[in-house]
């Protein structure tokens, strides 16, 4: 049997995401082709083997356990598998760290490159990308921690609302909308407490639509959800603690369908993404105009992750998704 190894955490602030996701994959991954190991990588960055129960993922309280073992030596440790699965959303994984590691000692992976891992996460480098291949994208001003900001330059170039997120974080964390100058002020010093760039984007009303794209023997789309968020936008609260609604397939005409499934294919193909990635579009119903929001080179795996709920209506069970990941880069 092949070994491969689940490698989770990570010092983001989507640590517990990331155990709730693996918890998933464990739980139905295939163990009668699979030898599977599982590593966890704590807050600050030390790396364990785990040997305990699916449950302490649940939480995140993995590190309590006696049975992880501290692993000293992360290449070698890293070499003795066939393909190594990073489920490590956010920092270290998303942002192409971790990968460029694994590349430089010639191990295997699933998923995106280092490089496109970066271009992916910071969403300003996303949007300059994209705008070279003319996707559309909703209006946006980029800020620096180090620069003066001039709050009268944000409200005539945007108006009010306005969305305010960092550039390099996900599952919607540090993200806020602002109706007014004491609420952009606010949420500018909070988006600034998780990065040092951050965008302010003109706030629309639209349909919030997402797509996962695999690879296959071809760059495969799936059918489009719909989120009906339980806050004002999909953010951290609406993704993981609330009741949002979620709709599979989306309702909307074969037309727009078509649109965000080439878009998709396109923006997956234009970052030279591989094996898998989410990507997300905002639909302005009144003037009829699609745009590209962002996109997720390591969606969510739980369960009410969007990315697996597409491709199950597609008719690729859970199961044979992680198997077709896994098996590409054997």
């Amino acid at each position: 049997m092949k070994k491969v190894l689940i490698l989770f955490g990570g010092p983001s602030e989507e640590h517990l995401i990331s155990c709730k996701s693996t918890k998933s994959i464990l739980e139905n991954i295939n163990y009668k082709k699979y030898n599977v190991s599982i590593c966890g990588i704590s807050k600050n960055n030390n790396w364990y083997e785990f040997n305990d129960t699916l449950d302490l993922l649940e939480n995140g309280n993995w590190l309590i356990s006696q049975n992880n073992k501290y692993i000293e030596n992360i290449i070698n440790y890293l070499k003795g598998f066939d393909v190594v699965f990073p489920i490590i959303h956010g920092a270290l994984g998303e942002d192409g760290k971790l990968i460029a590691m694994l590349d430089i000692f010639n191990i295997k992976y699933v998923g995106s490159s280092y490089l496109s891992h970066a271009c992916s996460l910071d969403k300003y480098l996303t949007k300059l990308i994209c705008n070279d291949y003319k996707i559309k994208q909703v209006s946006y001003v980029l800020l620096k921690k180090e620069n003066k900001i001039d709050i009268k330059i944000l409200e005539n170039k945007l108006k009010y609302p306005m969305i305010i997120k960092p550039c390099s974080n996900g599952s919607s964390i540090g993200i806020s909308i602002a109706k007014n100058k004491k609420e952009l002020e606010n949420a500018i010093k909070y988006a600034f407490k998780f990065d040092n760039k951050i965008l302010i984007e003109k706030f629309i009303k639209a349909k919030e639509l997402e797509c996962a794209v695999i690879e296959d023997k071809k760059i495969i789309a799936s059918s489009i959800g719909e989120i009906i968020p339980s806050n004002v936008f999909y953010d951290y609260n609406a993704k993981y603690e609330k009741e949002s609604k979620i709709i599979i397939p989306a309702k909307i005409d074969d037309e727009l369908k078509k649109e965000i499934q080439d878009k998709a294919i396109k923006i997956f193909k234009v970052l030279n993404c591989k094996d898998y990635a989410r990507i997300d579009f905002l639909y302005d119903i009144e003037n009829n105009i699609l745009y590209f929001n962002e996109i997720n080179t390591i969606p969510g795996f739980t369960k009410i992750s969007m990315f697996a709920k597409l491709f199950e209506y597609d008719k690729i069970n859970y199961k044979k998704l992680i198997t077709k990941l896994i098996d590409r880069n054997i």
